[in-house]
């Protein structure tokens, strides 16, 4: 099916331009306006039949349509309304135009249109700005913006996009090196280079060169954009790159990023959805539930309330079937979203690293003073315990016993309290005993952990496993598998111990057995609950993770289907859970550890366990990768998650709690930045540097020592801190 069927709104079939205009009319006559009506009128029809009726509403009434809708209408569903009536060319100039005016530019907004549109459009763009304002846009565009950003946005302005489809292969590696040369092979980038190629080849020429340059980097462009570049330019250069990819997909995320958590960036959500629903809504749908596991249409109509709802429902033009099918270009996405998952070799990076002079001796010495006597120094202990790594803390609790004649662990644990004591000592325990003990913790009391169960034997290696479950015999006297055994059932607990043995194939992949096993999945989509059950955990359970995401890369070829989104729809509780964590684990397992780190977090009250176990865990491992894939995915950093969180422990914001700032303090060494500076005046916790959370309140114009609690959590600066929008 071409593109130009995939938008939800079309020419309406028995139209009359008179007659619609005269029907306007009648809804805003006479006090109030019918507003249902305009709105069911507008969305049925086209922008060109839109056009239509203005004209007719002029030579009818001698009025402006737009300018009585203005009237009549008021906020959102005004905006949304007269954005619809604009010739699409203008409605672009109208965006850009606000974008640029003011004391203030709003970069993102130039980034959207200027990297997602085509030479026509950018052509009708630059007119129809001449036209309503009498103004150049170049000029505007560039005495608004400045640098490499100001330069790649008047390349984009030009719009001579070369638009030839026939692609030399010899060139294509060509200019593949020469990114590779301007970037990653020097010290210092050629930005020029960048420039002059993703400004002006063809979008077909750019896939191929960016899968070339894949192949000769190791890594996706994308990842050398964000290593090279920096700021307005950056966040230009990848909207550039994610549109050449799929614009659908792009825009699928800007969505997405407008409604997420509290509050909503309307002026993006109205100007995608206005500018985008006679082109490719409906590739747009199906990339945003390929990626984010839920409709558009859901999540607009969870965001968004009244006539402005209603308006944008019509514009998405229905929910999606959550069967799994894809339209052809969503389908052939997923197909290349595991393609790059499968090629790329992605270096894992920890934040804590060995201490360079170290001294077990002297650090058992100093912890030792630090808990002598009356009171404890707890800077000390944090000091030393974050500042090495596990296995120098391993020499450090063998000379405590060795010089001392005491258990270090069991001194620490007298001194320490809460969530300060659990942190402090998962950072002491070996990875194994710390692995055996948060087992030990999901599936002790009354209830079952069932989330950190599936989160631990779902992410460690065979070695990991081997080692988790001799440190549990050894702890607890009871092996791993007859803990499981007891605390769990059904499909679930087969699951769960067929994980806990450790066995996933390490061998390297096998193109004819992954087609095999692809087919299978396919074969099992159509089978009964159970043996649909069983095949996906004979394969899910035992294969390598390289070898699963070709699999699930052919998957989308045999059953155009997504994996994700067939376990979501057939399978139910944690089984579920356990089959959906293995896929986002095998996809990026940095990112499902930033999504897991987002869930503990998010909303009010915190799940401290969570939290802890992954910092500890990850930090010698993954955990940079895991920091950078939580700022994509949530527009905060992971260190400013943890800050905000600190600050509601007590019934009054920034009130000081001793015992939790210090787990602040430690989980920010953990994470490798800067901890901020906590300063005890009169009870109140100031918090300084440049992610500190004070001066963020400042900006606001907020005293932050006077909200109590039902206020901080009414507050706007609260819905936005939590959201990571501050």
């Amino acid at each position: 099916m071409g593109k130009e069927f995939r938008g939800t709104i079309t020419d309406h079939p028995d139209f009359d331009a008179n007659s619609d205009a005269e029907d306007l009319y009648n809804a805003m006559k006479g006090f109030g306006s019918d507003k249902e009506a305009i709105l069911d009128l507008i969305t049925s029809r086209s922008n060109a039949q839109r056009q239509e009726i203005c004209s007719a509403y002029k030579s009818l009434y001698g009025k402006d349509l737009i300018d009585d809708l203005k009237y009549e209408l008021t906020g959102k569903f005004e905006r949304l309304i007269v954005g619809l009536m604009r010739p699409s060319a203008y409605h672009d100039a109208k965006e850009l135009k606000d974008a640029i005016k003011g004391a203030g530019t709003d970069e993102k907004c130039l980034i959207e249109v200027l990297a997602s549109r085509t030479n026509e459009q950018i052509h009708d763009l630059v007119a129809a700005y001449k036209d309503a304002y009498g103004r150049d846009l170049e000029e505007d565009v560039v005495g608004d913006t400045s640098g490499h950003f100001k330069k790649m946005l008047v390349v984009l302005l030009q719009g001579t996009r070369e638009e030839d489809d026939v692609v030399s292969e010899d060139l294509v590696e060509k200019d593949a090196q020469e990114l590779y040369d301007a970037g990653e092979a020097q010290w210092g980038t050629d930005e020029s280079k960048f420039i002059m190629l993703l400004g002006n080849q063809s979008v077909t020429h750019l896939q191929l060169v960016f899968d070339e340059y894949q192949k000769i980097a190791e890594r996706s462009i994308e990842d050398s954009i964000k290593s090279e570049l920096s700021g307005d330019f950056e966040r230009l250069m990848l909207a550039v790159v994610q549109c050449i990819r799929s614009k659908s997909m792009f825009f699928a995320q800007r969505l997405y990023k407008s409604m997420k958590g509290l509050g909503t960036a309307d002026n993006t959500l109205i100007r995608i959805m206005v500018s985008r629903c006679e082109i490719d809504m409906l590739d747009i749908r199906e990339c945003f539930r390929l990626r984010y596991e839920k409709s558009l249409y859901n999540m607009i109509q969870d965001d968004t309330s009244g006539e402005y709802k209603r308006t944008l429902l019509k514009l998405c033009g229905g929910d999606d079937d959550i069967a799994g099918e894809f339209f052809p270009e969503a389908a052939q996405i997923a197909y290349k979203m595991w393609e790059i998952s499968a090629m790329t070799k992605v270096q894992l990076r920890g934040t804590v690293k060995p201490f360079s002079d170290f001294d077990p001796a002297s650090d058992a010495q100093a912890l030792r003073k630090a808990m002598k006597g009356f009171g404890t120094d707890e800077d000390t202990i944090i000091e030393i315990v974050t500042r090495r790594s596990n296995e120098q803390r391993q020499e450090i609790r063998q000379a405590f016993k060795s010089l001392l004649g005491r258990d270090l662990m069991a001194d620490l644990k007298s001194e320490l309290s809460k969530n300060l004591e659990r942190l402090i000592l998962g950072l002491m325990m070996t990875p194994a005993e710390f692995d055996a003990k948060m087992m030990k913790k999901a599936m002790e009391g009354a209830g079952t952990d069932e989330h950190a169960l599936i989160e631990i034997l779902v992410t460690r290696s065979n070695q990991e496993i081997h080692d988790m479950c001799s440190a549990y015999q050894s702890a607890f006297k009871k092996s791993l598998e007859q803990a499981i055994a007891s605390e769990t059932s059904g499909h679930f607990k087969r699951v769960l111990i067929s994980l806990a043995q450790g066995g996933r194939e390490e061998d390297s992949v096998n193109m004819d057995r992954v087609l095999e096993d692809a087919q299978a999945l396919a074969d099992a989509c159509d089978a009964e609950s159970d043996e649909m059950e069983d095949k996906f955990m004979s394969i899910l359970c035992t294969r390598s993770f390289p070898h699963l995401r070709r699999v699930f890369q052919e998957f989308v070829r045999c059953s155009n289907k997504d994996i994700e989104q067939i376990i979501k729809k057939e399978m139910s509780g944690d089984f579920k859970n356990a089959m959906f964590a293995i896929v986002r684990s095998v996809k990026n397992q940095p990112s499902y550890f930033a999504d897991r780190l987002y869930k503990a977090m998010k909303g009010l009250g915190t799940d401290d366990r969570a939290l802890i176990r992954i910092m500890v865990s990850r930090s010698e491992i993954d955990l940079f990768n895991i920091r950078k894939d939580f700022k994509e995915t949530h527009d905060a950093t992971l260190h400013e998650f943890i800050q905000v969180e600190a600050l509601v422990v007590s019934g009054v914001l920034l009130v000081y709690v001793p015992v939790y700032m210090r787990v602040v303090q430690i989980l920010c060494f953990v994470l490798g930045v800067a901890h901020p500076l906590l300063v005890r005046s009169r009870g109140t916790v100031c918090l300084t540097g440049s992610c500190g959370v004070l001066a963020r309140l400042s900006c606001l114009g907020i005293s932050p020592a006077c909200l109590t609690s039902s206020q901080y959590a009414e507050s706007d600066w609260w819905r936005k801190a939590k959201t990571g929008s501050v």
